[in-house]
């Protein structure tokens, strides 16, 4: 027996098709300018309705780099625990700050709380790969190579809280 060729769908009636548009159609662009004009605008609100859904955190308007259920898994790890990474660049406000005081004792003090920041981060980063690896491994065993995965929530626990996209779907302390 042949396998079934053609759409496997009926071809629909021209009323069938009328019904289904919107609106009246609008009238051809008149220049080059216009049609560029009308192109970027559509563009345009196309981009802004896919930047809505992301933030929302719609899997449909995610990007490639943030689809996918091992993806969310690395966003609610990383969302559900406390980073130091995020203290980083106010750290980095207050050191510039110092430096730029005439006061060495503030200029040592900077230093050293910004010393101490960095080490704290590289600890942040291991024990923050080592719970990834691990989530990931348990949910999904058929994952083969998870350094993508773990750059990924390495930099998601750099950005600050408010600012990720797509929003944090957990609270610190509830994964």
């Amino acid at each position: 027996m042949t396998a079934p060729t053609g759409k496997g769908r009926p071809t629909p009636k021209r009323s069938e098709a009328r019904g289904r548009r919107t609106g009246p159609v609008a009238p051809p662009p008149q220049t080059r300018r216009e049609a560029a004009k009308r192109t970027k605008e559509t563009a345009a609100a196309e981009r802004a309705r896919i930047r809505e859904g992301a933030a929302r955190g719609d899997e449909r308007y995610l990007s490639k780099r943030d689809a996918g259920p091992v993806r969310a898994l690395v966003r609610d790890v990383v969302d559900g625990r406390r980073n130091v990474g995020v203290i980083l660049l106010p750290l980095a406000l207050v050191l510039i700050v110092a430096n730029l005081s005439d006061i060495a004792v503030l200029q040592s003090a900077g230093l050293l709380l910004w010393l101490m920041a960095i080490i704290l981060m590289l600890l942040d980063v291991v024990v923050t790969t080592i719970a990834l690896r691990r989530r990931i491994r348990e949910q999904f065993p058929e994952q083969g190579r998870l350094g993508g995965h773990v750059a990924y929530g390495l930099l998601r626990s750099t950005v600050l809280r408010r600012f990720r996209l797509p929003p944090p779907r957990v609270s610190p302390g509830k994964n």
